[in-house]
């Protein structure tokens, strides 16, 4: 089995720093997120950020974020046109029982994040060319993340990655369940593989995975495109 770091591992940049500057063009009031985002993003790679500073952190800003989305005209529009496109290509039960504008509705009346599926959509439509190109899946990886599952798991299923372990959104409340950061993530892995599964390799750009490193038969350090290996 191996496990792979998302961000700065096997996707070239920061996904969810990202997925803040494309939902800008939707809404320009997302803006005033990006700074916090910003800085926990840096304090987290450097190491100076502790668990508690970024749950409490990243969750209240995660929270204000998706609350703009989830009022937000722009996404509303996008995640609209969306379901326009599916019904037009005859997909979703609603749609197939030939009520399309009854399905639009459903949808969004059913979708608590505000159209956040939609937005996730449209970036890795734009960003699934930021995977590198030396990542090949293999039906055992799992993706290990701090990022969020209704995020990165949009790029695991395009990809054919079936198992992924990431920070969790209650989608009622929109609060952060679960940050999956720090000594959190082999926490985690245990919880949902088992206390005895076995990481053949792990892969990340990050020295503060090194518990998960050191739970792995071999570990890789990542920069850019080159895979050094460190056990």
């Amino acid at each position: 089995m191996r496990v792979f770091d998302f961000d700065g591992t096997i996707y070239d940049g920061e996904s969810l720093f990202d997925l803040y500057l494309f939902s800008a063009r939707y809404d320009a009031k997302v803006f005033r997120h990006i700074a916090p985002v910003l800085r926990y993003a840096i304090k987290y790679k450097l190491g100076k950020a502790t668990l508690e500073q970024m749950e409490h952190g990243v969750g209240k800003v995660t929270q204000r974020y998706l609350r703009d989305l989830s009022g937000s005209k722009g996404i509303d529009d996008l995640r609209v046109a969306a379901l326009g496109e599916a019904a037009k290509a005859g997909l979703g039960d609603d749609v197939l029982a030939g009520d399309a504008a009854h399905s639009i509705a459903k949808a969004k009346s059913d979708d608590s994040t505000g159209g956040l599926k939609s937005l996730v959509s449209a970036f890795w439509d734009r960003n699934m060319s930021k995977i590198k190109p030396w990542y090949h899946p293999r039906p055992d990886d799992v993706i290990l993340t701090a990022s969020f599952d209704v995020t990165v798991g949009e790029a695991c299923r395009r990809l054919g990655v079936m198992r992924l372990i990431a920070s969790t959104i209650n989608p009622e409340t929109l609060e952060v369940t679960y940050l999956n950061f720090n000594t959190n993530k082999p926490k985690r892995l245990r919880e949902v593989l088992g206390p005895d599964a076995v990481i053949d390799e792990f892969y990340t750009d990050s020295k503060f995975d090194q518990p998960m490193i050191d739970m792995a038969r071999k570990g890789f350090m990542v920069k850019g495109n080159t895979i050094t290996q460190v056990k």
